[in-house]
């Protein structure tokens, strides 16, 4: 669907809600070997296979399929968002050791990437144009407050970058173009739209979208503009037009079993991906875009 269609479609009210039986169980990880245990993050690698967080620690890697499991690294902690930084390295936020951790994609070592001061890493986003991690700090659930990190990706030198207040700031994406940080501020149900300056320094703060059907989590843009907003509570996934406004309810489940309070997304072409921190799966929807990890779009960006 043509960036036009979509915006014709919520401009007119004509959207349509993704049929349910269009998302399903990609992988299930109840009595798997190693069990993937209530996952927040989830990420497509350069490898093609999808990768997740569990909350133990474990950084696990999913064949696209489907059809096998690994675990790569642990940090002993508890893991929400995850970010690539191309071939190179995955960075992980941790909120039991309150850091960002970068695990290196050529020998699989893992370090602790940022020093102590952020409270509660939960996702990071990767500009690579620029050189910088950005990392929402979730804080506690009511202490709106200095809730965005920017650190050097080469030395992991960091401060705050956006002073808020934002209420529980949880998951982000960059702007198709690069000149803007989203972000899911979960209990005030928007999502926040920050500029980014030519010398990358935090511009305005305005409303992308508000009040949203649910909580949102997750953000991750198709290739056509559209945002994708996965919601926590209940179980679905939004869409919001090019441009922001009001959103539409994508694809849901009442029950909360394939969408089990879904936590990330992650596109890989028409297939979408959730991490349900409800319970012990990745979600496949098939979409009606299509969507390009950031990594790659930024990879295609400086060819």
């Amino acid at each position: 669907m043509s960036a036009a269609a979509i915006q014709h479609a919520f401009s007119t009210g004509g959207a349509t809600v993704l049929p349910a039986d269009r998302a399903s169980v990609l992988f299930d990880g109840i009595f798997s070997s190693p069990r993937l245990q209530h996952p927040e993050g989830i990420a497509v690698g350069p490898d093609g296979w999808i990768w997740v967080g569990s909350e133990n620690g474990q950084i696990l890697r999913i064949a696209p399929d489907g059809s096998a499991i690994e675990e790569v690294a642990s940090t002993g902690g508890f893991l929400l968002g995850l970010a690539f930084d191309g071939d190179r390295a995955l960075f992980a936020c941790d909120s039991r050791h309150s850091a960002v951790f970068r695990l290196d994609l050529a020998d699989r070592s893992l370090k602790r990437f940022t020093a102590p001061g952020i409270q509660v890493p939960n996702y990071a986003v990767v500009d690579r144009a620029r050189g910088r991690l950005y990392v929402s700090d979730t804080r506690a659930p009511s202490d709106p407050g200095p809730s965005i990190w920017s650190y050097d990706l080469d030395s992991g030198v960091g401060a705050v970058w956006h002073g808020g207040p934002f209420d529980h700031a949880n998951g982000m994406a960059l702007s198709p173009e690069g000149d803007a940080l989203f972000l899911c501020e979960t209990f005030a149900r928007r999502v926040t739209r920050i500029v980014i300056k030519a010398e990358g320094s935090a511009g305005a703060a305005t409303t992308f979208s508000d009040d949203l059907p649910g909580l949102p989590d997750g953000l991750a843009f198709d290739d056509f503009g559209a945002l994708f907003v996965s919601c926590y509570e209940p179980s679905r996934v939004l869409r919001v037009a090019p441009g922001g406004g009001g959103a539409e309810i994508y694809v849901e489940d009442a029950t909360a079993h394939v969408l089990a309070h879904p936590t990330n997304i992650a596109f890989d072409g028409a297939r979408m991906f959730t991490a349900n921190l409800g319970r012990w799966h990745v979600t496949k929807i098939e979409t009606d875009t299509s969507g390009t990890p950031l990594w790659r779009r930024s990879a295609i960006a400086t060819d």
